[in-house]
């Protein structure tokens, strides 16, 4: 009996030193997509490396085995698998055999979140924001006196809100200058250039675009979507011109403001023009014509490019999935024009049937940014006034993971972001 309970003990033992590792998988057996970037977080914050297995099973996640983490797993309702460490090592193999287009990128730093978002309310929400608040991701508000103040060092990853770097309030005058969310919008916008010394809000917009893309050429990870990325570039290349129509900013803007632009000053577009009219929802061309979108949504989807995983880790790793086909989603910005686009601009995500691109990045200086077109990955038309997505309606939403790559990615190793 002695020996029968010693032999059961040692099996014990061989079982618990063999089972050494924890596998979230990011394929259609994965229950809560959007929590498990959560938890491959939350094990970074806990001083686990984490591998994120680019392309095995839809972009999975392995690391050593944690009680803590598996808890974890269970409390959010994420899928998970303890398993043995040959079968770690035998997953590793398979990654790392060279016709296999699979790599292994190590998740070692917790990355600091900002979004840059106004602190007043206004009648429509942001799709990061929901996403990291119900991936359980902690981050920042900040907006433009602590991007004036210099405070965006401090931070690897920043998001922008739906902003208009512009100075022209998202062209928004024409159907709600009257609106009480309007009109408080921009008697803050103005009481905080004045406070930081501009004479107008365009101005202090320029400024803080210009915070913003000394922060990317220092390093650092920048994420827009919807009309924050054309109304950035935009801002960029009007530096010096007047573009804000006198109802925007009390004076006339420049008659030959366009031909003023300098599109060296940008990050991803170029020879686009800007829409001066006042009364047009619209800040340049580099959107496309929305109007097609609202009776084709059967057709609006965009296809994810396929990356070499062992030689283009970065857009491999944005593009993680468990799907390659993403239903499309409009927006302030719905698609960017193709013509737009500067030649070195890599295009992760593209409309065929509209000829747009959706989804794409580039380097600047020392870092990099990403554009995602559209406003909720979830809601094909989100209008202003109307209520927040529910995401625990779409807790496997393909058009919201691509936003959490993004999030995840600073915590790669930095000798991986190669292109």
């Amino acid at each position: 009996m002695k020996r029968f309970f010693l032999t059961l003990l040692c099996l014990f033992a061989a079982v618990e030193g063999f089972s050494t590792y924890l596998l979230i998988p990011m394929d259609l057996t994965q229950k809560n997509h959007l929590k498990a970037y959560g938890i491959a977080y939350y094990a970074v914050t806990q001083q686990i490396d984490v591998s994120w297995l680019l392309n095995y099973r839809g972009g999975s996640f392995m690391m050593p085995y944690s009680s803590a983490v598996e808890n974890e797993c269970a409390v959010r309702g994420v899928s998970c698998q303890v398993i043995a460490d040959v079968q770690s090592t035998a997953i590793l193999q398979e990654i790392a055999a060279m016709d296999a287009n699979m790599s292994e990128i190590k998740l070692t730093k917790v990355p600091k979140i900002a979004v840059y978002s106004p602190k007043n309310k206004l009648p429509w929400d942001d799709a990061v924001t929901l996403v990291l608040t119900y991936a359980e991701i902690p981050y920042d508000i900040i907006y433009d006196e602590e991007v004036i103040t210099g405070m965006l060092p401090k931070y690897d990853w920043l998001h922008l809100h739906h902003e208009d770097f512009t100075g022209q309030y998202g062209k928004f005058w024409a159907s709600y200058r009257n609106a009480a969310w309007y009109l408080e919008d921009v008697k803050q916008q103005e009481a905080m250039a004045a406070k930081l010394g501009f004479a107008k809000v365009s101005q202090m917009k320029l400024a803080v675009a210009k915070g913003i893309r000394d922060f990317v050429a220092g390093g650092g990870y920048l994420f827009a979507m919807c009309s924050g990325p054309d109304s950035f570039d935009v801002a960029l290349s009007a530096e010096g011109v007047d573009i804000c129509a006198e109802m925007f900013d009390g004076d006339p803007m420049d008659p030959a403001a366009q031909s003023k632009l300098d599109y060296d000053k940008t990050f991803a577009f170029t020879d686009f023009k800007i829409v001066t009219n006042p009364y047009q929802y619209e800040i340049s061309d580099i959107d496309v014509d929305a109007g097609k979108h609202f009776n084709n949504k059967k057709n609006d989807y965009f296809t994810l490019f396929e990356f070499s995983a062992k030689w283009d880790p970065v857009p491999t790793m944005l593009c993680q999935n468990h799907q390659t086909v993403i239903p499309g989603f409009m927006g302030q910005t719905t698609a960017f024009r193709k013509s737009r686009l500067k030649p070195y601009v890599t295009i992760m995500g593209e409309c065929q049937f509209f000829d747009e691109a959706r989804y794409i990045h580039g380097e600047y200086g020392k870092g990099t940014w990403t554009f995602y077109s559209g406003h909720d990955p979830e809601d094909y038309q989100h209008l202003v006034n109307d209520p927040p997505t529910d995401l625990n309606l779409f807790p496997n939403s393909p058009g919201y993971r691509l936003i959490l790559n993004n999030v995840l990615f600073p915590a790669a190793k930095k000798e991986k972001h190669k292109t």
